[in-house]
């Protein structure tokens, strides 16, 4: 395992670290005594770094994982999130991001996280988050509950907008660096190493357009890139690799980024991730990829309040 330094925390967390959405049966059915044995097996293998939120699975995945981490707390970095509880149910409020936080030290059996975060920011109005949702943070910073505060969401550059604004110590963007995505370099990397907040990736494989599993109904991509998914299989297929373990090699090889989160709760899962720590993507094999992946290159969706959803530029759009 290899470990990098999350930013001006000081904290040394594993290049890849372990989202525990799936615990809580986020995309499939999670059996709860596998989910601990895939905890105990990635603290062994070195990861360190656990990435969780009350909105998955409704509370479930939180539960969960504080039943897996009994006994192991010291063993690791525990982050979790506030401020979203389900699809539709978002409380940015001074005290429902105080209340959050105990509710969440409950679950997780703990009494405190190593981050705290205000979970996809983009969804509520942006002077709550300014005005509420940060200074409560803060506030949950100094009883001790929080060692370090930090901000997550979809629309990358009202990320970097918000991270100006506020001295936070963490930005956790989802699906913005990946074989189809490389948005988070254009201003959030520079402004990492500027302001020196830890920079977290997550959804290396696009909510699974780059794997071998079925993209589901409800992915919001356009249908130009979902069709590069068989694609990408039959390619990674000739060079006798899994597409899965090409784009989660190449999302945790960036050198910028902290830590890669990648969601796991199946044994299988965790073993296989690991295994990616010790491959190596064939000579020639990424520059194949890039041909069939750069055509349609940050398609992304928007997530949120239109306000918030700041688009590139066009003087630095792709023509």
């Amino acid at each position: 395992m290899e470990y990098r330094t999350l930013g001006k925390t000081g904290m040394k967390v594993s290049i890849l670290s372990y989202g525990a959405s799936p615990l809580g049966g986020v995309f499939d059915p999670a059996d709860p005594e596998e989910g601990i044995r895939a905890v105990h097996y990635a603290i062994d293998h070195g990861i360190n770094y656990f990435d969780v939120a009350p909105m998955y699975g409704v509370t479930l995945a939180e539960k969960r994982l504080g039943v897996a981490l009994k006994g192991k707390r010291d063993k690791v970095f525990l982050a979790t999130k506030c401020g979203r509880y389900d699809v539709d149910k978002f409380d940015f409020s001074y005290n429902g991001i105080l209340t959050s936080i105990d509710e969440s030290l409950q679950r997780l059996q703990t009494d405190y996280v190593d981050v705290y975060q205000l979970h996809d920011i983009e969804f509520v109005d942006r002077e709550q988050v300014l005005n509420e949702a940060v200074p409560a943070a803060l506030k949950v910073k100094e009883q001790g509950k929080a060692r370090f505060f930090g901000i997550t969401g979809l629309p990358v550059r009202y990320l970097a907008a918000i991270a100006r604004e506020v001295e936070v110590d963490t930005v956790l963007s989802w699906a913005h660096y990946n074989l189809l995505e490389d948005e988070i370099n254009d201003e959030l990397v520079p402004m990492s190493k500027e302001k020196g907040f830890g920079l977290i990736n997550a959804s290396p494989l696009l909510q699974r357009i780059l794997s071998d599993s079925p993209i589901p109904e409800w992915h919001r991509s356009p249908q130009e890139v979902k069709d590069v998914q068989p694609q990408l299989i039959a390619l990674c297929e000739e060079y006798g690799v899994n597409v899965g373990d090409v784009a989660n090699r190449y999302a945790i090889d960036h050198p910028d980024i902290a830590t890669t989160i990648v969601g796991m709760s199946k044994f299988k899962n965790i073993e296989r991730n690991i295994k990616v720590l010790d491959f190596k993507i064939p000579d020639g094999l990424l520059e194949k990829v890039m041909e069939i992946c750069n055509p349609v290159k940050n398609r992304m969706w928007f997530e949120g309040r239109p306000d918030n959803n700041i688009p590139k530029p066009d003087s630095e759009r792709s023509v």
